[in-house]
């Protein structure tokens, strides 16, 4: 479509916006011109302060001198050197100061501006001027009078008492010149606000003037244009705008239509997203929805950790796998993620196999095969450096449509992540809760919570190598273990205190009520996970399992439901594992730690009765991170 020029909006708004642009630089001009000729009126009330400044520094040190006159040559030698020598200096000072307002010329040395300020005073300002002159004059020369003629020898205790005796009249005179400058000041930028007033109001009247005139040309075509929008807007995605005004409008309509198709994929990809309760679900939709039209093989979420000044793999999702590891660190320095960051701009690599650039994460992902990579940065509040990471084995995959459509929906993207990222928080900050409220019902717990959830989330995670597990086992499943093991007590809430507490051992009928922890506890999070499900999501299921299932054993002879075997929750045999290694090694008031050899001889011992073999082996497997937990964290 061939537009005639004279019909442009292009060159309509142009010249609406030059005449604009005409006045605003009017208008500013006049301003700035204004200020900059008030630009002495600060350097005269800052001379005027200085003057009263000056005023009370002299009574003040006369007052001081007064009450401690000397009383022998060797204080009057001293005097000479202190409050002579700043008594002349001050009077210096102010003679410089008046002198500078009578010649209505203000040197650079005094007010510290580049050049020589030229002034003008209103009447007030000069009538004051000539009070506070002339009664400085007389001042001063009582003053010198009081000093007498001996330069050598002044009369410094005669010249404080005549400070003293005059100090309410020369503060007077000093207060009164600067008032009158500050009154002057104020004056002079009443003016300047009303002129910029007046000429607000007149730029308010030409725009007017000029949206008035666009009316017939610009908004009435619009209004056409926008109803369509409306339609779209309000589901209707198949909406086509008719195509008939033979300018830019037209051309946005073209347009228009040509996006109908990619809002509704937009549209399904925010309602799913919305529908996300944490990062693992949220990256899953991305990677699905992208995927029904371009190649995407592994996506991840790298987010910066200050403490430790590297980026942290913080969720992936993936086709397959790789060697890539969650809260895998990538140092910051000169890295891509970094450059990414700062920036705030989407970088496309179209082939890693000709790239030869040494970044950690580059040579990972070239590693895997990974070869067209996309890095967008994401705007999430209080996470501004995030990246997500998008990559396939095919070489020039991705395009400038895909990269058009990144930059775009970046902001959205970024948004939903936070919703994800505040719901992961959410629940944490209740299992956490939920866990203390546990924790502080049993006094031997100590550090056992955070001991045992570690151990879990180690035993979980080497279970996953495991290719009886291999499929049940994900990093989603790892976190969950880790996050619910802390509650797996949680129902001795519903204990009685003479129970729970009781120092000796407990009785038929106390040992039956104890034994009913596992149920309580059960129940409180089918309670919760009901709250949950009423909002659409499921969260306390592994903590379920784990609450009801954790004194179950393999054999079968445990509580609450005697379960044997693979019909107790993976999740509960894992933490069982944790639970009573940690209550071996670990002191308690009835007994000694064990020796970490003593509780593995006992842990294997007890495999395929207490313990699932499996996760023995596990323990087993992964003794050396245990250890390492155990060390740190030993309470002993």
């Amino acid at each position: 479509m061939k537009i005639l020029w004279y019909k442009s909006l292009k060159i309509h708004i142009a010249a609406a916006l030059l005449l604009q642009l005409i006045l605003i630089s009017i208008l500013v001009g006049t301003t700035i011109y204004q200020l900059d000729l008030r630009k002495h009126d600060y350097a005269i009330l800052n001379l005027t302060g200085q003057l009263r400044v000056i005023s009370q520094v002299l009574v003040k040190q006369s007052s001081n001198y007064k009450q401690s006159a000397p009383r022998d040559y060797v204080t009057y030698e001293r005097d000479l050197d202190l409050y002579n020598k700043d008594l002349r200096s001050l009077i210096h000072d102010y003679d410089e100061i008046i002198k500078a307002f009578k010649e209505r010329n203000l040197p650079a040395e005094l007010t510290g501006q580049e050049e020589t300020i030229y002034c003008s005073w209103d009447r007030k300002s000069r009538s004051q001027l000539d009070i506070t002159a002339d009664y400085w004059n007389i001042f001063r020369q009582g003053l010198v009078d009081a000093l007498g003629s001996n330069v050598n020898e002044p009369k410094l205790e005669a010249a404080a008492e005549y400070i003293l005796q005059h100090e309410n009249k020369l503060l007077e005179s000093s207060t009164l010149l600067a008032r009158a400058f500050q009154y002057m000041m104020e004056s002079k930028l009443n003016a300047i606000t009303h002129l910029n007033r007046a000429s607000i109001v007149a730029f308010v009247i030409i725009n007017l003037v000029i949206l008035y005139g666009f009316y017939h040309r610009f908004i009435k075509p619009l209004n056409t244009t926008l109803y369509g929008f409306r339609n779209v807007a309000n589901g209707n995605m198949a909406y086509q705008i008719p195509v008939g005004v033979e300018d830019e409008i037209g051309y946005l309509r073209t347009a228009f239509n040509h996006l109908t198709s990619r809002l509704a994929a937009l549209f399904r990809l925010s309602d799913r997203m919305q529908q996300a309760t944490n990062l693992d679900e949220a990256l899953k939709i991305i990677y699905q929805e992208f995927g029904r039209s371009f190649s995407i093989e592994w996506i991840g979420l790298f987010m910066m950790n200050s403490t430790s000044d590297a980026y942290i793999l913080e969720r992936q999702y993936l086709d397959g796998s790789t060697n890539f590891n969650e809260n895998e660190n990538f140092m910051a320095e000169g890295s891509l993620l970094e450059s990414v960051t700062e920036n705030q701009n989407l970088v496309r690599i179209d082939d890693l196999a000709r790239n030869d650039q040494q970044d950690k994460l580059l040579q990972q992902l070239k590693q895997n095969d990974l070869l067209s990579v996309i890095f967008l940065p994401l705007h999430m509040i209080g996470k501004e450096d995030s990246v997500l990471v998008m990559a396939t084995s095919k070489p020039h995959a991705y395009d400038n449509e895909l990269t058009e459509l990144l930059e775009n929906i970046g902001n959205q993207l970024g948004h939903a992540m936070n919703k994800t990222i505040g719901m992961e928080g959410l629940v944490i900050s209740a299992i956490s809760g939920l866990a203390t409220l546990a924790e502080s019902r049993d006094p031997e717990t100590g550090d056992h919570l955070e001991r045992m959830s570690l151990y879990s989330a180690i035993l979980a995670e080497e279970l996953g190598h495991n290719v009886k597990y291999k499929n049940r086992i994900t990093p989603t499943y790892i976190r969950s273990v880790f996050q619910f093991a802390p509650m797996h007590d949680i129902g001795k809430v519903g204990v009685e205190d003479r129970i729970l507490l009781k120092p000796g051992k407990l009785d038929d009928e106390e040992r039956r009520l104890m034994q009913e922890h596992p149920v309580i506890g059960a129940s409180v999070l089918h309670r919760c996970e009901a709250q949950m499900n009423m909002l659409g999501l499921s969260v306390f299921s592994v903590g379920i399992e784990i609450a009801s299932g954790h004194h179950e054993k393999y054999d079968g002879s445990g509580y609450p439901n005697k379960l044997a075997g693979e019909a107790i929750p993976l999740s509960a045999r894992i933490v069982a594992v944790a639970d009573v290694f940690d209550a071996l090694t670990s002191k308690r008031p009835y007994k000694e730690a064990w020796s970490i050899n003593d509780a593995m001889a006992f842990m294997r011992e007890q495999s395929g009765k207490h313990f699932d073999p499996d996760v023995i082996q596990a323990l087993e497997n992964s003794m050396e991170k245990i250890l390492q937990v155990y060390q740190t964290h030993k309470h002993v």
